[in-house]
């Protein structure tokens, strides 16, 4: 019977033997991970990495102890690039593949969970429906300015009684002929005390799912917070309520219907989420 060493190819006998080595950030890759990057996302990786050293690390306690949700990151995040790394860069995105999303959501976890979703939700969950399922008008209007972190965004699924069961939500859009109106409620939203948009999943006369792009100041929009969390304290939470909201026709994301919308979201969510899981471990073994 041939021996795992005997099957490899040369390139993969090379790999395998450098496992366990230090890299040039003085970590421990006990896996190898650094032999499957490119030079591209390794500079990528040291750029985020060096940013959350400067200016996350020093302040993430004393955000936690107080539950404070320093605004003044998102605009930071922008200029990182951490928001919509995929998207491309004609609407402001990095243009980046998806291995360079996921090594800037593991440098952003090494520094805080709270700050890492602020930054998922932002491009994974908002930014991500809008150009995968938005006109070319809300590509333009929304992305450049959820890119560069002029606005913070949300996303809308979670109701209070419909937390694990998306098709059970109750928020309801109804045609209005020139317009729609919106009613409802969305429970435990990641950036929604501080959003200027909002990405909202309901049910329309039909029952089937459509997605809503909602906007700061719209009447009857409101964002409470949600005070005394156990964890994730330095990133703010809330809810959305829509009390008769006017949502103009050009606000409806025209390309997708039923749940495919919001799980296909959850989807790209995840896969930063993922990656964000391997810093806590790869931290906490390179400790000095």
């Amino acid at each position: 019977m041939s021996s795992q060493a005997d099957v490899l190819s040369p390139q993969s006998k090379a790999h395998t033997a450098q496992k366990g080595s230090t890299n040039a950030a003085g970590f421990t890759d006990y896996f190898d991970l650094d032999g499957l990057l490119t030079e591209e996302h390794k500079l990528i990786r040291q750029s985020i990495r060096d940013f959350v050293k400067r200016e996350i690390s020093p302040s993430i306690e004393k955000w936690a102890q107080q539950a404070h949700f320093p605004s003044e990151i998102v605009r930071k995040f922008g200029e990182v690039g951490a928001f919509g790394p995929t998207i491309p860069a004609e609407y402001g995105g990095g243009g980046l593949d998806y291995i360079s999303y996921g090594l800037i959501m593991q440098e952003i976890e090494r520094g805080d969970s709270g700050m890492r979703s602020t930054a998922s939700v932002q491009g994974s969950l908002v930014m991500f429906p809008i150009y995968q399922y938005g006109s070319e008008e809300q590509r333009r209007k929304f992305l450049p300015k959820l890119a560069s972190g002029e606005w913070l965004g949300c996303f809308g699924l979670t109701e209070p009684d419909h937390g694990s069961n998306p098709g059970g939500m109750v928020t309801k859009l109804e045609d209005k002929g020139d317009y729609y109106v919106l009613n409802g409620a969305k429970l435990w939203i990641s950036n929604s005390p501080e959003c200027q948009v909002a990405v909202v999943w309901a049910k329309n006369e039909e029952g089937r799912i459509k997605g809503v792009i909602v906007e700061r100041g719209m009447e009857g929009f409101t964002t409470p917070e949600i005070h005394n969390k156990w964890s994730l304290r330095a990133s703010t939470t809330g809810e959305l309520v829509f009390d008769n909201v006017r949502i103009p026709k050009e606000n409806i994301l025209p390309n997708v219907e039923g749940l495919k919308g919001p799980l296909s979201c959850l989807d790209s969510a995840r896969f930063g989420i993922a990656w964000g899981q391997l810093a806590p471990p790869s931290t906490a073994t390179n400790r000095p």
